[in-house]
């Protein structure tokens, strides 16, 4: 006789539709293939990097902490968190800690958010001042809770950093604020000085990795902001390799991405949080991510950064062209060595 069903039943299976390993409870090896690498296995060596810890990594983390901040570094586990932070470079992440979707590659946590401050757009401006940054990369959860979709708090940052920091450059990676148009034309009528949206995953992936986005809603976000922004705003995007594309489908994608007016794009490797993300299918080689870097300029591309370990923000200064001189985000030693933060160290 077969068990009658418990009370918890119908909670369990939303749990299962909800989970990021087999979204909508499907089985993703249908769509991944059978032969994905185990989570407990020793990476490539092209993939050890030394682990955080240096001084600077600790004035930056104190920094956060005590404008009670976000960064994507930390909520998204980054591998280049130490690097990064050495370099006195993060990526902001506004709008709390709690995203309203639940991407299968993303370890940011999902739920329903709280996260409300008005003076959030300030405390960021006031940190990339204190830090002396020449480039500052501001990113956010979605906020699919909200009216303008998270939209006023990324225009409050822009217009902070305007006033707190005027010769930083200010990069924006934003939701596609589900495609409406409206929130759209209020980042980019503050004129960022980048403009970056990430597809994330060729077309073919997106039942699995990015359930409630589409690739061409997500094209088309960025062919609307490159319109409306002109010259004035360099457009940017980015995908992860690793989760069972073929070079076809990642140089197609790019395609994609040039015709809809994007000049920026950078490519890195899939790498899996925990056991209930997607799996990894296998780690593309540094001269795989070669070739598709080849590829992409081929396209047209004005700047390409392709490797295992880049991400949307890594070296994100390099992308562009600097108003102000200086190696990494710092835009003068003089700067560096009168910055609060040297003064406290």
């Amino acid at each position: 006789m077969s068990a009658m069903p418990t009370a918890s039943t119908p909670t369990e299976r939303k749990h299962v539709t909800r989970a990021r390993a087999n979204p909508g409870g499907m089985d993703v090896l249908n769509v991944l293939g059978s032969q994905v690498r185990p989570i407990r296995e020793r990476k490539p060596p092209w993939f050890k990097v030394p682990p955080p810890g240096g001084e600077r990594y600790r004035q930056l983390t104190e920094l956060i902490r005590s404008e009670n901040l976000h960064t994507v570094c930390q909520e998204a586990a980054c591998p280049n968190v130490g690097e990064c932070w050495e370099r006195g470079t993060a990526t902001f992440m506004i709008l709390g800690d709690t995203c309203t979707r639940r991407c299968g590659f993303c370890n940011v946590k999902t739920g329903r958010p709280t996260w409300h401050d008005p003076l959030e757009p300030a405390r960021v401006a006031r940190s990339i001042a204190r830090m002396g940054l020449r480039h500052a990369v501001v990113t956010s959860v979605d906020r699919d809770d909200l009216p303008d979709k998270g939209a006023s708090a990324f225009v409050g940052v822009i217009r902070q950093v305007r006033l707190q920091a005027p010769d930083c450059q200010i990069e924006v990676l934003t939701p596609d604020f589900q495609g409406q148009e409206m929130p759209l034309a209020k980042v980019v009528a503050e004129r960022p000085d980048v403009f970056n949206h990430n597809v994330e995953v060729v077309p073919r992936l997106y039942s699995v990795a990015r359930r409630g986005s589409m690739f061409e809603r997500s094209c088309r976000v960025l062919r609307l902001a490159k319109e409306m922004g002109g010259h004035e705003v360099t457009t940017k995007s980015g995908l992860m390799a690793g989760l069972g594309e073929t070079h076809e489908e990642m140089v197609e994608a790019f395609g994609a991405l040039r015709e809809s007016g994007v000049q920026v794009l950078t490519v890195g490797q899939y790498l899996r949080p925990s056991e209930r993300h997607l799996p990894v299918v296998r780690y593309w080689h540094p001269d795989e991510f070669a070739a598709l870097e080849l590829a992409a300029y081929e396209l047209g591309f004005e700047h390409v950064a392709a490797g295992p370990l880049v991400r949307s923000s890594y070296h994100a200064d390099q992308h562009v062209p600097q108003r102000r001189p200086g190696v990494g985000p710092l835009a003068t030693e003089k700067l560096k060595d009168a910055s609060p933060l040297a003064a406290r160290g």
